[in-house]
């Protein structure tokens, strides 16, 4: 399936699995277009566990599914992307193991990484962070007008990502960017529906 990165949702660390399908259920039915299973932490067998059960989740609402890192995990699960670091397997030995159909996205931060991923077969880049964020404790904020840098510089999709509140979308929009990748601001919210529901009605009021 072809994604649709409008709002692109990226899983809190070691939910429980009851907490994270009901989690990511409210966040499709409120409007999330893409889903990335992100498991930093968990062993091989429950990061299959997750997937698995959200990937289910996911086909009945014909949303992709992306996993994190785990090349090895999306092809057991059968998911429809992976997405990888700057430290991860490099996109070329990913490229020539997943098959064609599965789309393939690198974190960048920079022009050249950006440049880079593109030349070598991404599908789409996820670049940031673009506001502080607690959701990962390695994440450099981007400088000033980075963001704009790198979407202008190449032709594939572009999601950003990092600390982005709601306020923050209409200065986002201004950008070439495909979608805003969500943490935190759908995860922790107290109503996961309304707060993807917020998003979508905010990103699309700016098309």
């Amino acid at each position: 399936m072809k994604p649709d990165y409008t709002l692109y949702l990226v899983t809190e660390e070691s939910m429980p699995i009851e907490q994270l399908l009901r989690t990511v259920e409210e966040a499709v039915k409120g409007g999330v277009t893409i889903v990335q299973l992100r498991e930093k932490n968990a062993s091989g067998k429950n990061f299959f566990e997750k997937a698995k059960c959200v990937k289910a989740l996911l086909s009945a609402y014909h949303v992709p599914l992306v996993i994190n890192d785990r090349v090895d995990v999306a092809l057991a699960v059968g998911a429809d992307g992976v997405h990888i670091g700057q430290t991860d397997l490099p996109l070329a030995v990913v490229r020539s193991i997943v098959p064609s159909s599965m789309f393939v996205g690198v974190s960048v931060s920079t022009i050249n990484e950006a440049k880079e991923a593109e030349e070598i077969g991404a599908d789409y880049i996820g670049v940031g962070a673009v506001f502080p964020t607690h959701s990962k404790d390695d994440a450099k904020i981007l400088p000033s007008g980075m963001l704009a840098e790198i979407t202008n510089a190449v032709a594939i999709p572009a999601v950003a990502i990092g600390g982005i509140k709601l306020d923050y979308i209409s200065q986002l929009r201004k950008m070439n960017i495909a979608g805003v990748a969500i943490v935190s601001g759908i995860m922790k919210a107290d109503d996961p529906y309304n707060a993807a529901s917020s998003y979508r009605k905010k990103m699309s009021s700016l098309d």
